[in-house]
């Protein structure tokens, strides 16, 4: 069952150990997250030292966008760019979707990058008018500033040409504009998402098991018809990419990095307003949000946890460290849960405590 402020419900015992393993992360993450930095550091020089040095990979989107908006084909140019820097293009997923190359090509870098600076004041103001009954008019409009500090990616000279920064504010604008009585604004913002970056495929798959979980047949079906949608897309894409593949084509070394719960603490750290702060301080602020979150409950809380907490899993299971960026599908949703942190902490207490009365 779906509850509001579920930390307030836990029992003394259960209340006491969450706060102690709480202190023990912050206190690891706060030693691990600049520890992380210096081994990015050092992979960094010795990858400059050597004879082949990629020119990062948002400098090869900008060159891959930049061949289709001068009017090369998107897969021609894409996988030859990727040869000609060194970049694997097996498997297919190692070559991007096309829709932000086509997206640039449409109405140029400059002007996709406004209208991501759009999308995220809409992302704000969505989370502004779903949480305002819940939190209150004050805390809303606090949660609205944090998302802003989240996206903060969208202030980088690259941004047009980042695929996680552009699915990472449609997702969270599909979770804030969700209404169980009208569906399609936020299941067309989850089928953008898919079709700029099919990491977003683990979001949509959460909100079909929520709909199954609360028997919403036809919300269900519809999520499932948008992820029947979406698979078409990849299969077409994998055959585009295996068209125009290469007998010697270089194949990726793999995603069995496991970096572990670091990586997403320091990607949080590079690719939000946490970069204002020291890593040691910003390993632990990385982790807040998530409690926040928690602390909500309700359909929104819980699925905003879940699918930070999952994500942040893979990362750290899957990711290389050089994959930090990764972070940016869970932002700037994931920044609102600060608003959240006092009341978290307060609702724990309690619940150690013993003083379970209810209070805002």
């Amino acid at each position: 069952m779906l509850t509001d402020r579920p930390l307030r419900r836990l029992s003394r015992g259960a209340a006491s150990a969450v706060l102690l393993a709480l202190l023990v992360v912050l206190a690891w993450s706060s030693v691990a997250v600049p520890g992380l930095s210096r081994q990015d550091d050092d992979s960094t020089v010795a990858t400059r030292t050597g004879a082949a040095q990629p020119i990062g990979d948002f400098a090869l989107y900008t060159l891959i966008h930049e061949r289709v908006a001068a009017g090369e084909r998107y897969y021609s140019a894409s996988m030859d760019a990727q040869r000609q820097h060194n970049y694997p293009t097996r498997p297919f997923v190692t070559v991007r979707l096309p829709t932000l190359a086509y997206a640039n090509a449409a109405v140029g870098p400059a002007l996709l990058r406004n209208l991501e600076m759009l999308l995220l004041l809409g992302v704000a103001g969505a989370f502004f008018m779903a949480m305002r009954a819940t939190l209150g008019t004050g805390q809303a409009a606090g949660g609205a500033v944090l998302l802003l500090l989240g996206g903060a990616g969208v202030m980088a000279m690259q941004a047009a040409a980042i695929h996680e920064l552009a699915a990472g504010l449609l997702l969270s604008l599909a979770l804030l504009l969700y209404r169980a009585d009208r569906l399609w604004p936020s299941l067309l913002a989850a089928a953008l998402a898919l079709a700029v970056r099919e990491l977003a495929l683990p979001f949509v798959l959460l909100w079909l098991a929520f709909a199954l979980a609360a028997r919403r047949w036809r919300e269900a079906t519809l999520v499932g018809l948008v992820i029947a949608v979406f698979a078409a897309g990849l299969a077409l894409h994998w055959y585009a990419v295996t068209v125009h593949s290469l007998p010697g084509d270089q194949p990726s070394p793999g995603w069995q990095a496991l970096a572990g719960p670091a990586l997403p603490l320091y990607a949080l750290a590079r690719m939000s307003g946490l970069t204002l702060f020291p890593l040691w301080l910003a390993g632990p602020l990385g982790i807040l949000p998530l409690l926040g979150w928690l602390a909500l409950g309700g359909r929104m809380g819980l699925f905003a946890c879940l699918w930070c907490t999952g994500f942040f899993a893979a990362m750290a299971l899957f990711a290389r460290v050089e994959n930090f960026y990764w972070v940016l599908l869970v932002l700037p949703l994931y920044f609102a849960g600060f608003i959240s942190v006092p009341r978290s902490l307060g609702d724990l207490l309690a619940a150690a405590t013993g003083r379970t009365e209810t209070s805002g």
